[in-house]
């Protein structure tokens, strides 16, 4: 997937930044294991402690402070704002807990995903994950991946249908 991925960027002469928090840098170590992956791969940010997310990433300090870092609207700043901080076209990003504990009052296996993209596009998904820490990491990791891949696939077809006229 992060080869599909790249090799769409790569045509559309786009790049991709990603911000990771439970995820820990697997989101980046997947995409550079992509040999030519510097032709679309911007960089990354592991904002591991909640301070960072703010800090480097921009995200709300009010949000965080009344929601935590596991959140949705939370993965969606992480995302914009690795997008911005590093000047790419696309960024994603993941916050969630991987245990074994529960983090802000959210269980194991909760997981937030994100993709901002061109003209303020994005999507946000949450997942419920099972499995131990490294599936639940793991899991997240395709997911986010997929989601961008969804998104990039998904402005192909609305381009298409506008270019051929609709429906």
């Amino acid at each position: 997937m992060a080869a599909r991925i790249l090799g769409v960027l790569a045509e559309r002469g786009q790049t991709v930044a990603v911000a990771e928090s439970l995820t820990g840098g697997l989101v980046a170590a997947e995409l550079t294991a992509v040999p030519g992956a510097s032709t679309a791969f911007r960089g990354s940010v592991t904002a591991y402690a909640t301070e960072v997310k703010h800090t480097v990433l921009g995200v709300g300090e009010t949000l965080l402070a009344e929601r935590g870092a596991v959140d949705s609207e939370v993965a969606r700043q992480m995302a914009a704002g690795v997008r911005t901080a590093l000047g790419a076209d696309w960024g994603i990003a993941t916050t969630g807990v991987a245990g074994p504990e529960p983090q802000d009052g959210r269980p194991v296996g909760t997981v937030h995903i994100a993709v901002a993209g061109l003209k303020g596009t994005g999507k946000v998904a949450v997942l419920r994950l099972n499995g131990t820490r490294a599936e639940i990491r793991r899991e997240s990791v395709r997911s986010v991946l997929g989601l961008l891949l969804d998104e990039l696939l998904g402005s192909v077809r609305a381009k298409d249908t506008e270019q051929n006229g609709g429906n």
